[in-house]
């Protein structure tokens, strides 16, 4: 009988040394054969739609220089978005800016649920259980989410080249954003281009908030991390900029 989590998450670097845990949600722009096409073309399948372009070469470059583990999607957000709960209908959504989904029309309630126990479920329990692992150990995991956000949306250019995001505890989003002005020219926002009203934490909301834990949603414009060599050279100005962010919050935690 065919294993329904199998190939849902991959985990890399799980005994890494550092607090960082890195997360990478739409990393992947793969349909599986179990779910079709969704009716999209080649060129839909690879649009910005399907996933975040360049955030899983950024987050691997970024666990390299952090010693940071990394737990990845490999399947397109448009079959199961991981970053969505399973009452969304983003989950699955049918429309994405411009694009329709005709795969994802008229779901029944038992194709959701098994794009849920095939894909939410075990990448959620693989992360949950990695951070749970690591506070037995009496470390202090730090969640940080990776994301890439497309220059143009419905059409109108977007300026903001680095946005940091947070779900209930702002903590160090803030120290993060107080960082990248400081130590980079990034044009760095907080909340940009989008926030926890857009529905976007649904990971730290479900893994970090609940046991306290250090986090904060990276989202960085995809033109800036489009090959290798981009992704290398954003990874080297963001990991100081995480290192320093955390070490500023601990000693200002330190001292309260």
């Amino acid at each position: 009988m065919e294993d329904p989590t199998e190939g849902a998450v991959v985990i890399e670097g799980d005994a890494a040394a550092s607090p960082f845990v890195l997360v990478c949600e739409h990393a992947a722009n793969a349909f599986p054969a179990r779910w079709g096409d969704l009716g999209l073309s080649p060129a839909e399948r690879d649009a910005h739609i399907a996933w975040d372009p360049g955030a899983l070469g950024l987050a691997r470059a970024l666990a390299r220089r952090l010693d940071a583990a990394l737990v990845r999607a490999t399947t397109s957000r448009l079959i199961y978005d991981l970053n969505r709960p399973p009452q969304s209908k983003g989950a699955s959504a049918a429309r994405s800016e411009i694009y329709t989904i005709p795969g994802n029309e008229a779901l029944s309630p038992a194709a959701r649920r098994d794009r849920t126990r095939a894909l939410y479920l075990p990448f959620h329990a693989a992360l949950r259980g990695l951070l749970a692992e690591r506070l037995a150990l009496g470390q202090s995991p730090v969640v940080i989410t990776i994301h890439s956000f497309t220059p143009l949306w419905h059409g109108q250019p977007r300026a903001v080249e680095f946005g940091i995001i947070h779900d209930a505890d702002p903590a160090l989003a803030h120290a993060i954003f107080e960082t990248a002005k400081a130590q980079t020219t990034l044009d760095a926002r907080l909340n940009e281009p989008y926030s926890a009203a857009d529905e976007v934490t649904h990971t730290l909301a479900l893994q970090a908030t609940p046991m306290g834990l250090r986090n904060a949603m990276l989202e960085i414009r995809n033109d800036l991390i489009a090959d290798t060599s981009a992704q290398e050279a954003m990874a080297e100005r963001l990991a100081p900029v995480l290192l320093a962010a955390l070490a500023k919050l601990r000693a200002t935690e330190e001292t309260a």
